[in-house]
């Protein structure tokens, strides 16, 4: 698994375990809701300073999101 699949997988459980939609966690991460679903699919490759808005919400770290 690439490091966009296990972001992406990562990103997606750690949503569902939340309960939140993709647009609430859009709103908590400071990013446009198309772009959370893009990383989703694995068709975006984000910056780590995106990684780091992401992990932001989940009380993560950037590393702890890609692992």
């Amino acid at each position: 698994m690439d490091v966009r699949q296990r972001l992406s997988a990562n990103l997606r459980r750690l949503r569902l375990e939340q309960g939140w939609s993709q647009e609430d966690y859009a709103d908590r991460a400071g990013v446009h809701r198309t772009y959370v679903s893009d990383i989703e699919r694995g068709s975006r490759n984000p910056t780590i300073t995106v990684v780091e808005k992401l992990a932001a919400p989940f009380a993560l770290t950037a590393s702890d999101l890609l692992a």
